[in-house]
């Protein structure tokens, strides 16, 4: 059969469209929005970007052939902004905290649409990452004497929650007994360093940043009062219902990052800490072993809580316009799809409420360590691995030891003995018992509380150092 130039020209272009829209339809757009500087969302986005993760991970097979991946990134200093990208269907991904989750959905819901929480990324399930910081100089020791002072805090923010939940536990009015102001984390260090403000509530890692630079001392951790708290990553719904395999491709990628950076942390930290400016030693306080925070991406009870309290935070402030059920918003099917394909088991992670470990023999000693509630590490300049010791005895006579031969000392860490957290050690309060064995504590109070029961006296980093030899 002979055809026309006109049937053999509407036969070409005919199969020259079917070619373009296959060809348009195999780029799928990943589009991600990072919290660089909120360290403890790095597994869900900076190393993923830095380390190029996720394209070994994502589908190349059955409907993805022939796909082709625009991957775009883009970083936020704060989880707002990084939601209305989202909405806006600028992003499809994101990862920020429980209490700006939450926002989040509720924007979401506000246009018809729907977000989803994929997994955790990194958290206390006693609250540690949320802090109270004063101005250095500043008698305040307690929040308890915080009353009638200037407190700022990055609004709409999971230390916001925190702040609000802490004034109420003292039986205070927010709107009477403090005065709360919005301050970005880049307002409130200058505000700290000038004393304008009384006290300054922040989220991952500006407490400990703003004590470790020097200019403001932590008067309240976020393990005080008991309320999980976490990051995590998010998606569009319609987009994880439309791609469930680039999701778990990305949680795949998140699951190798959290390896990674467990079995080495101190590359990592000093990786996050060129990308971020923020120094490795406070990088290595969330992300070392026993460290402030444990990465963890299963929905543990005490993380569906957190989220769950975010809520009643909302309708604490009043805006309780929209319902949302935070059964319907965990969706985790996602995770647990990475975790098999990964050859791990999220049912036994699920159950593990362990710190990420550490495995090191006493740096003094050579003797493995095996009690933890002591622990004491130094970080020497030049050196490529923290230095960990079983008590703050042996840290302290190595610590001299070091200084004596002209090492530089970069940070020093203690655990607490009662919050159970790591400690910037040069800011922390010492109690002895009458053995005069040493422990350390964040707060001055739970220090003289410690001696006293004990029989022993209270020190700070400075003179305690003289009870060692």
């Amino acid at each position: 059969m002979k055809l026309n130039n006109l049937t053999k020209s509407l036969i070409l272009g005919s199969a020259l469209c079917s070619v373009f829209s296959s060809v348009h339809a195999n780029n799928i757009r990943v589009a991600i929005g990072t919290q660089d500087t909120t360290i403890n969302c790095a597994t869900g986005g900076l190393l993923i970007r830095e380390l190029n993760l996720l394209p070994k991970h994502l589908p190349k097979t059955g409907k993805y052939q022939n796909a082709k991946y625009d991957i775009v990134w883009k970083n936020f200093t704060s989880g707002a902004p990084l939601t209305s990208e989202m909405v806006a269907g600028r992003l499809d991904i994101g990862a920020m905290a429980d209490f700006p989750a939450v926002n989040n959905n509720v924007a979401f819901k506000k246009t018809g649409k729907e977000s989803i929480f994929l997994t955790v990324l990194s958290g206390s399930t006693t609250g540690s990452g949320n802090g109270i910081v004063v101005p250095l100089g500043s008698k305040v020791s307690s929040i308890q004497e915080l009353k009638g002072k200037t407190i700022s805090v990055p609004f709409a923010s999971t230390a916001h929650g925190l702040l609000l939940r802490a004034v109420a536990a003292q039986g205070w009015d927010p709107k009477k007994d403090v005065k709360i102001i919005a301050q970005a984390p880049e307002v409130a260090g200058p505000a700290l360093k000038s004393n304008k403000i009384d006290a300054h509530a922040d989220f991952v890692p500006f407490s400990e940043l703003f004590s470790y630079q020097g200019f403001a001392r932590k008067i309240y951790d976020g393990a005080q009062a008991k309320t999980p708290t976490f990051h995590g990553a998010l998606a569009n719904k319609s987009y994880a219902q439309q791609y469930p395999e680039i999701i778990q491709a990305y949680l795949r990628a998140t699951i190798e990052a959290d390896q990674l950076i467990r079995k080495e942390p101190e590359k990592y930290s000093e990786l996050i800490a060129a990308k971020t400016g923020i120094p490795a030693e406070v990088v290595y306080l969330f992300h070392g072993p026993l460290g402030l925070q444990t990465r963890d991406l299963t929905w543990k009870p005490e993380y569906r809580q957190a989220t769950q309290t975010a809520v009643d935070t909302l309708k604490y402030l009043g805006r309780d316009d929209v319902d949302i059920n935070v059964n319907q918003f965990i969706d985790d099917q996602y995770i647990k799809k990475a975790f098999q394909s990964a050859g791990l088991n999220y049912a036994q992670q699920l159950q593990s409420y362990a710190q990420s470990p550490l495995s090191a023999n006493d740096a003094l000693t050579q003797k493995p360590i095996q009690n933890f509630e002591r622990v004491t590490q130094i970080w020497v300049k030049g050196e490529t691995k923290v230095r960990s010791y079983a008590t703050p005895e042996n840290a302290f006579t190595d610590l001299k030891n070091l200084q004596k031969s002209g090492k530089t000392i970069r940070v020093v860490y203690n655990q607490d003995r009662n919050l159970k957290i790591k400690l910037l050690a040069n800011l922390a309060w010492y109690a002895t018992d009458k053995t005069g064995q040493i422990n350390a504590f964040l707060l001055r109070g739970d220090a003289n509380n410690w001696a006293k029961a004990n029989g022993g006296k209270v020190y700070d980093f400075n003179n305690v150092q003289k009870l060692v030899k």
